[in-house]
């Protein structure tokens, strides 16, 4: 698959439920953790966006169970960002078992950029940085 970012991380013994498998609302830590990873390698904060009145918020998210992680399964998350406007903005991430590079969870994550007011807010200066 072709990406734009790549991050490795392990499964803790807290993230699994009582089936022994991660539970599936910790897929979603894994994947904002990766974006928020890929934005700061880009030199995007989120504390410097905020302090400017600029949100970057989720508004849409598409997630596809494959199969299963479990506790010290070693994984990444791959990511390929999507510009869609000078608003919106799609991550396109995957979520691979390390040993045998099996797919766990396929995920769509459509965002966009607001104000302090909830408002659309155009920020296609830091679309172009992240796109670079």
């Amino acid at each position: 698959m072709d990406y734009d970012f790549r991050l490795e991380m392990k499964v803790r013994d807290y993230e699994c439920d009582i089936q022994g498998i991660v539970n599936n609302s910790v897929y979603m830590n894994y994947l904002e953790h990766t974006r928020h990873e890929f934005l700061l390698s880009k030199k995007v904060d989120f504390a410097d966006l905020a302090a400017k009145g600029i949100n970057l918020v989720v508004t849409k998210a598409e997630l596809n169970f494959k199969s299963s992680l479990i506790s010290g399964d070693l994984f990444f998350v791959t990511l390929k960002f999507n510009p869609v406007s000078k608003i919106r903005f799609e991550f396109e991430q995957n979520i691979y078992r390390s040993k045998d590079e099996q797919l766990a969870l396929s995920a769509t994550i459509t965002g966009a950029s607001i104000s302090d007011t909830g408002r659309p807010i155009k920020v296609p200066e830091i679309i172009e940085q992240i796109s670079v």
